[in-house]
């Protein structure tokens, strides 16, 4: 049992998700929200509100642009995608308090969450498979 408790509770503490991440954003929390991939996967949409900086930038650019002891949310394409992984550790290793939004833009776009591209916001879009749907 103390094996589980530890495992899941070390998992919460370096991972969120987007229903949290937007919570988070709407409550107005200090965040810093940073989109990892690259260049052509930022112009093709991304997370409102996100910073980007892809995973290989991280190192250089962090410590000019994201004040110290503000708290980091990272994300990548989807589940099947490391780059949030290795945005996170290159956070980590700055010392940044720094957690992965599990399910990436994928997710956060199937939830229908605000995202928009270099023309604006996008339309919202609420998939029925991984949320409840209201009318």
């Amino acid at each position: 049992m103390t094996d589980a408790v530890d495992y899941f509770s070390r998992r919460l503490a370096f991972e969120t998700d987007p229903s949290d991440v937007y919570a988070a954003q709407k409550a107005g929390d200090d965040l810093a929200l940073v989109d990892v991939r690259g260049d052509h996967a930022w112009a093709q949409g991304r997370v409102s509100g996100a910073i980007h900086m892809p995973y290989r930038e991280i190192a250089e650019r962090a410590r000019r642009e994201i004040p110290a002891g503000t708290p980091v949310v990272v994300y990548c394409w989807s589940p099947g995608c490391n780059a949030g992984q290795k945005g996170a550790l290159a956070f980590a290793r700055l010392g940044y308090d720094v957690r992965e939004m599990i399910g990436g833009y994928e997710y956060w776009v199937r939830e229908g969450q605000p995202t928009e591209n270099d023309e604006g916001l996008r339309e919202r879009v609420f998939d029925p498979t991984v949320m409840v749907v209201r009318s």
